[in-house]
Formats: C-alpha cells, structure tokens, sequence
C-alpha cells in the first residue's frame, strides 16, 4: 500500500513533515528517495521541528559526514549514504544498532542500499514535478508504519 501527495509549495512540504513527525515512534526508520534537490534534507528537517529539535538550523545534509545526531523528543539519527559505495561501508556506520534503539533513524539514499534496511520501515519518494512541486510517495513497509498511509490531505 502507498499513498500519493502532490505537495504544491515548501511550505506544505514542511507541515507534512511536521504531521510524519506526530506518528513517529522509539525504533521508527524513515528511507528517503529522490534525486539531488529533491527535497530529502528539507523533509527532514520539517520532521525534526515535528519533533522539537534544540534547533532546526543545525539539521543539515549528513554527506560529508555521513551520519548527524540531533536531541529531540525522540533522538534523531540522520545518515546520508550519497557517498557510501558499497554496502559493507554503509553496515560500517552501526546502522543495525541505530535501527534497533529508541530514536528515529532517517536515511537519505536509502534506495542505494536496499539490502541493509531493516524488515519494517517507511519508505519516502520524493519526486520533483517543478522548481517547488513535489509527488511524494508514502510506502509503509510493515504493519507499525501503515498509519503514515492515513496522513492523506490531513497534514
């Protein structure tokens, strides 16, 4: 099951971030897909307000460093694999014991290594349709991720 937004400006990009936020819990992995500039680290950001990071400006791409911590309500673990080649090195980041503690892990690239995410997660396709339009595609990849498909015009 997916669900399909058309997402007309960055602010509406924002307050679905923000509503993602509202259903995540401890343990919660978020796969995000989309091409450069389509808007992975901006959602991201959106879903660390949603989770009242210390502060928002901080949440930057993790490319050069590959993995950014912030505090939040919930912890959150922010991974880029853009510059990752193989798998073993994105395994090499302790993604396995992130995924399995009590923050919210999102991983920009996801798509790059398929293999290594765990059995349940959301996945999030974003796709560019114009400058500031996006189609954005909610994928729950296990039961506890289902609610997410319920956002519809709700966010």
């Amino acid at each position: 099951m997916a669900l399909t937004l058309d997402i007309p400006t960055p602010e509406a990009m924002a307050s679905l971030g923000r509503a993602i936020a509202l259903r995540l819990f401890p343990g919660a992995v978020i796969a995000l897909r989309g091409p450069m500039g389509a808007g992975k680290t901006f959602l991201t950001r959106a879903i660390a307000e949603g989770l009242h990071v210390v502060e928002p400006a901080a949440v930057n791409s993790p490319t050069f460093v590959l993995i950014q911590e912030y505090d939040a309500d919930l912890p959150i673990y922010h991974f880029d694999a853009y510059r990752l080649n193989t798998e073993a090195e994105f395994r090499d980041l302790g993604v396995h014991e992130y995924f399995a503690g009590d923050g919210v892990c999102i991983v920009e690239w996801a798509d790059k290594f398929p293999e290594a995410m765990p059995a349940e997660y959301l996945d999030i396709q974003i796709k560019p349709k114009s400058s500031v339009a996006r189609t954005v595609v909610l994928q729950a990849m296990g039961d506890r991720y289902w609610s997410f498909l319920e956002l519809g015009e709700k966010w």
